[in-house]
């Protein structure tokens, strides 16, 4: 990890963020911190020539709204096509309708390097049953000692069917020395 770190500081890539209100200022900040410079852009009139200009993309949808749908894709074709890392933050999937179709759309649309989300999210993505508690993970799919082992064989299945089960080959790739 510290190698990873000590080379992104060493290249400082520029990282696309299209990230929900609530948290741009926090995402800024954390990609600053790490040794990265941040970009904001969710426009679909631009979202294809900044990801051409950078070197990863993230993607949060906690603010979802129709305006920036088609700017995600777009965006995620595109860095999908420079081969660039995408990561997907699917907040509160499973919340509202829109949501969770829109989330689905993503997946087939557009390779995700990283899926970061809770286990009630990512048992939505899978299309397995779950209540949702907004963006908090939902009681019941809390893991425990007793259920560690079978929630790991599901994420690492979910990964593998997603095409993100990837992530050595990106983390040698972007973060480690050459």
């Amino acid at each position: 990890m510290q190698n990873c770190l000590e080379n992104i500081k060493k290249k400082s890539p520029l990282i696309h963020n299209i990230t929900n209100y609530v948290t741009v200022n926090d995402c800024a900040n954390i990609v600053l911190a790490s040794g990265a410079s941040p970009i904001m852009a969710s426009d679909p009139n631009e979202v294809e020539e900044i990801t051409s200009i950078c070197n990863g993309l993230n993607i949060n949808i906690g603010t979802l709204n129709s305006r920036n749908v088609e700017a995600i894709i777009l965006a995620g074709k595109r860095a999908n096509q420079l081969a660039h890392p995408v990561v997907l933050d699917p907040v509160g999937v499973g919340a509202s309708t829109f949501r969770t179709k829109t989330a689905l759309r993503l997946l087939n649309e557009v390779k995700f390097t990283v899926i970061r989300g809770n286990i009630s999210e990512i048992k939505t993505l899978a299309g397995v049953s779950t209540l949702t508690q907004g963006v908090d993970a939902n009681i019941t799919d809390q893991i425990t000692e007793e259920t560690l082992d079978d929630a790991l064989i599901f994420a690492k299945s979910f990964a593998k069917k997603n095409g993100s089960d990837h992530h050595n080959y990106w983390c040698n790739r972007y973060c480690m020395q050459r």
